[in-house]
């Protein structure tokens, strides 16, 4: 059958999706579906009262954030923050550097604290300023505390040095030593030693007295090579409520003057062998007792020996 077209229908999409449906109902037999007529369509996305807390809370956050961003550039300007440190604080190479009065309410542990070169270092607290010195394990090896009404010194050693390194004042537990050329006491009563001194030289100021006073006990001057006293412009006194002793273990006792008063010595009785003269001699008695003795041709102490009795 040659010339003979034959003509094929190919179904639409629409048509298909009938065909499928047909089916699918005809496949469930006994299954009753009910098919709304109007149908309803769901958006994707957030609308309404959802859409409202959303913006609203994205305001607050934003708000928040240019608060807190206008706070720290406040605290930035009060505080005077800057590259170089923070207010009167300021980083060098050399450490950190305070400019003006700064208060610390915490402990400060620092390694070296020095002023400026035109401008003296102030310390200054209401109650007391305390400086603590450790060693690596944390224990306290010398303190210095200036408080109201005392300040302490606590440490093995306490020393004063001059500008060169001289050593001016030394205290320790076994003694005190004052290095400097010359100890000047300038309080009206003098000093007070509640034990022995030893000293090369002790000397009044021009035109004044030296008083060496021991009010309920002994005053007892000691030297190996003798005790020398001298009074270039007056005289010397020595008063003693009782016995006034000179001793010398190993030599003689000299009194080198022009005139050498003993106004108050016994004085002898005159005799046969008397003089016109009031002229004496000196003795001695074995206790060292002195008396007079009417000066003759020969010696009279032996006539009134009897005042050693």
């Amino acid at each position: 059958m040659k010339g003979n077209a034959v003509a094929v229908c190919v179904p639409g999409l629409q048509e298909v999706q009938q065909m499928v449906r047909e089916q699918y109902t005809t496949a469930t037999e006994g299954t009753h579906i009910e098919r709304p007529e109007n149908p309803y369509v769901y958006k994707i996305g957030i609308y309404g009262w959802r859409k409202r807390c959303l913006y609203l809370f994205v305001l607050l956050l934003l708000i928040i954030l240019v608060v807190n961003l206008a706070l720290t550039i406040w605290i930035l300007k009060v505080m005077w923050f800057s590259p170089a440190g923070m207010g009167h604080l300021r980083v060098t190479k050399d450490g950190l550097r305070l400019e003006g009065e700064s208060e610390f309410l915490f402990p400060l542990y620092a390694k070296e604290i020095h002023s400026r070169v035109d401008s003296s270092l102030l310390l200054q607290s209401t109650q007391n300023v305390t400086v603590n010195a450790r060693n690596s394990e944390g224990e306290v090896t010398g303190r210095l505390k200036v408080g109201p009404k005392m300040v302490e010194v606590q440490s093995q050693q306490f020393q004063i040095n001059s500008n060169d390194g001289k050593p001016l004042f030394t205290v320790d537990e076994k003694e005190v030593v004052v290095g400097t050329d010359k100890l000047r006491v300038t309080g009206p009563e003098g000093a007070l030693f509640e034990h022995s001194v030893e000293t090369p030289l002790v000397r009044a100021d021009p035109f004044q007295d030296l008083r060496l006073e021991s009010p309920t006990r002994r005053l007892s001057m000691d030297a190996p090579r003798g005790v020398h006293l001298q009074a270039h412009a007056g005289k010397i006194e020595v008063l003693s409520q009782m016995d006034i002793l000179f001793h010398s273990s190993d030599g003689m006792l000299v009194l080198d003057a022009e005139t050498v008063c003993l106004p108050k010595l016994v004085q002898g009785t005159w005799g046969p062998s008397g003089s016109s003269q009031s002229l004496y001699e000196i003795c001695a008695c074995p206790d060292g007792k002195l008396y007079l003795s009417v000066a003759g041709v020969g010696t009279t102490c032996q006539e009134h020996s009897h005042i050693c009795l």
